[in-house]
This record gives C-alpha cells, sequence and structure tokens, in this order.
C-alpha cells in the first residue's frame, strides 16, 4: 500500500507543477499584453504556485523513502518542512503584489484587450478547480502535506483568479482604472492570509505538536475496549509527514503468559493502524504488580548511579 500511494502522490504533485507552468506562461503573456497589473500579480503568484509544487514534488518523493541508518523514523519531516517552504513563498508573493500594486495605484490605465484577461481567468479558475481538487483528495488519502500545502495554494489561487475576472469586468464596464491595482491588493492580502495559517500549521508539527485531542480520544477508547488492559498511560503522539507517531505503557496482569500479552498489543496496534492508516505504534508493556527481589530491573524512573 505505501508503494501505491507513493506513486499516487508523485504523479499528484507532477500534474501540478504541469499545470502551474502553463498558467504561469498565459497569464505572464496576457498580462504583458493588456498590461493589467491584476493579471501580472495572478502570474507572479501562479509562479509562487509552480516553485511550491516543484518542492512539494521533491518532498513527497523524497519522504517516501524507507528508514534507514539515519532515518530510523523515516522522512516524513521532510514534508512537513516543506510545507513551510511553500508558505514563506506564499508570503514573498504577497509582498511582491503589494508593492507593485501600490507603485500603479497613481499611475493606472485601463487596460487594453480585457477580454482576453477575462479568457484567461475563466481558464484559470477551471484548471485549478479540476487540479486542487486532486492534489486535496490524494493528500487526504495519503495523509500528505505537502500535497495538501500544494491544494491549499492552488485553492487560493482560484479565488484570487475569481476577484480578477470580476474586477475586469466591471473595468470594461466602467472604464475606471483604479479597480486594477486594487484588485491586485486583495489578491495579495488573500493570498498573506493563506501563507500565515500555512505556516502556523507547519512550524507546529515540526515542533512535535501532539496529535489533536479527538484523535488521542480515538486511541485511548481502542485501547481502552481490550478487557485484557488494566490501564495505560504515557501515551505521546505526533507527526512525521504522512506518518502518527504513537507510543504508550500499558498495563497487563503479571501473570498473563508473554504469547497472550504479545497477541493483546498486536491488536491494539492493528486497531489503530485500521483507524488512522500510516502508523508507526510502538507499546511498553508493564506487568500490574513487580516482582521482589528482581533488583536487576529498575523500576520506571529508578537508576542505579555507580
Amino acid at each position: 500500500m505505501e508503494t501505491d500511494f507513493r506513486e499516487e502522490k508523485q504523479n499528484t504533485a507532477r500534474l501540478s507543477i504541469i499545470s502551474n507552468s502553463v498558467l504561469v506562461l498565459l497569464k505572464l503573456v496576457v498580462g504583458l499584453y493588456t498590461g493589467a497589473i491584476s493579471i501580472i500579480s495572478e502570474a507572479a503568484h501562479s509562479a509562487v504556485d509552480l516553485i511550491a509544487a516543484i518542492v512539494a514534488f521533491y518532498a513527497v518523493r523524497k519522504s517516501g523513502k524507507p528508514p534507514d541508518e539515519n532515518h530510523a523514523y523515516g522522512h516524513g519531516k521532510i514534508e512537513n518542512v516543506s510545507g513551510a517552504i511553500e508558505a514563506v513563498l506564499i508570503i514573498l508573493a504577497a509582498v511582491l503584489i503589494l508593492y507593485e500594486a501600490f507603485k500603479k495605484f497613481t499611475t493606472a490605465n485601463v487596460p487594453e484587450f480585457i477580454e482576453y484577461g477575462l479568457a484567461i481567468m475563466a481558464f484559470s479558475i477551471i484548471v485549478n478547480y479540476y487540479v486542487s481538487g486532486r492534489l486535496m483528495a490524494v493528500a487526504k488519502k495519503t495523509e500528505s502535506h505537502a500535497l495538501e500545502a500544494d491544494a491549499l495554494h492552488l485553492r487560493a489561487d482560484i479565488w484570487t483568479s475569481v476577484g480578477v475576472l470580476i474586477g475586469l469586468a466591471i473595468i470594461q464596464v466602467t472604464g475606471m482604472a483604479w479597480i486594477d491595482p486594487a484588485i491586485a491588493i486583495v489578491v495579495a492580502l488573500i493570498v498573506f492570509k493563506a501563507g500565515y495559517g500555512m505556516t502556523k500549521k507547519s512550524l507546529y508539527e515540526l515542533t512535535d505538536i501532539a496529535l489533536p485531542p479527538e484523535e488521542e480520544a480515538v486511541i485511548a477508547a481502542i485501547i481502552n475496549k481490550h478487557p485484557e488492559v488494566i490501564s495505560f498511560h504515557r501515551l505521546r503522539t505526533r507527526r512525521s509527514g504522512s506518518y502518527r507517531l504513537i507510543d504508550m505503557h500499558i498495563i497487563l496482569s503479571k501473570n498473563m503468559h508473554l504469547d497472550k500479552a504479545h497477541t493483546v498489543c498486536d491488536k491494539i496496534e492493528g486497531e489503530i493502524k485500521c483507524q488512522f492508516g500510516l502508523c508507526d505504534v510502538v507499546i511498553h508493556l508493564e506487568p500490574c504488580d513487580y516482582h521482589d527481589g528482581f533488583g536487576s530491573c529498575p523500576r520506571a524512573g529508578e537508576c542505579d548511579k555507580k
């Protein structure tokens, strides 16, 4: 299953690269031809999306590599890093668009051949709607943060393209040139908001923030439904790209045979993986009472200092 997921993620990331390359070229040509700063700002936005798609493609290729000597937990964090890089690129694009828009405010002219601008914006909306939907579907299926970030980029691009389309239509009807840079400023603010949200999410996961409370509650429910389990504690969770890393201490009867204790742990691990998909589950067993006279095995939290 992991191999199938890896191939699907790579193919989807490749689709994003192709679509963004086409849109950057078309928007830039039409923007320069018509002189519309709003379309040129959209070309800059799509250029950032293209860079982000390339980063996402690299991330899903590297994150899918199996664990090795230096990465015992795999390479999933690469996806989180790529998400942070993409977010920074989005914010930089927003700043650039704002700068160019404010410069144009005092010297704005009504763009020529606005119908070409309307056509490229409509085309961009259709393409990004399809590609972002595909990216988000695969991101949810494979728990890929890189593809999710890429999908969010394109969804932001859809809304900005809609704004530019409406603005160009108004300019064509009214002839008010100031609307063009005003639209570009609105585009920049939308892009900045998306970048801020993605930066926050990526940094949280890079600092090993725990899984959401509702997910930890599901894990606790899975453990507690097994009557052999007396109690559990030290449940620790975090994300690494598409993987959830989960470990816990489970207390079983000290009289339980080792093979049965192992079977209980296998069942718990299997049910957690069925619930969440790609997981790494580590279970530490503890007896309900410690054996006396077993001095070579220190109790939890106790170490002999020599």
